[in-house]
């Protein structure tokens, strides 16, 4: 089957909007990292609601747990490639998957600070 492009805009931008949408659906049901990284962002979801955070802390946290996931979701595409082009280990390889894996802990690092700015100052009132 040959792929055929749609080359009207309206078809074609729903026809995209649907690929990423099984895309992410792919990630979410197949990818252990994502499926951690979604849980905790669906507590993390809830503990604002709890402590009912604030429309500013509502979008720094909104846009952590996006960041988490998009940069995880990058990384997830980087390492497929790389083992498809070299299925065997590689030093080079593993050099570029250790890179992008440093992404995720740089996202992740990021969505931690912001996490703990918002939060521990509610914990510690709580107690």
């Amino acid at each position: 089957m040959e792929f055929q492009r749609d080359r009207t805009f309206f078809t074609g931008r729903l026809k995209s909007i649907r690929f990423a949408i099984l895309g992410a659906y792919k990630l979410a049901t197949t990818e252990h990292s994502v499926m951690v990284q979604l849980s905790i962002g669906v507590l993390i979801t809830v503990a604002g609601f709890y402590f009912d955070i604030s429309l500013t802390e509502w979008m720094l946290q909104t846009l952590a747990i996006g960041l988490v996931l998009a940069v995880e979701s990058l990384n997830t595409a980087a390492e497929k490639i790389a083992d498809f082009i070299h299925p065997e280990y590689h030093a080079k390889i593993g050099f570029i998957k250790d890179i992008a894996a440093g992404a995720v802990f740089f996202a992740a690092a990021t969505a931690i600070t912001i996490g703990c700015l918002i939060y521990l100052p509610k914990i510690v009132s709580f107690f």
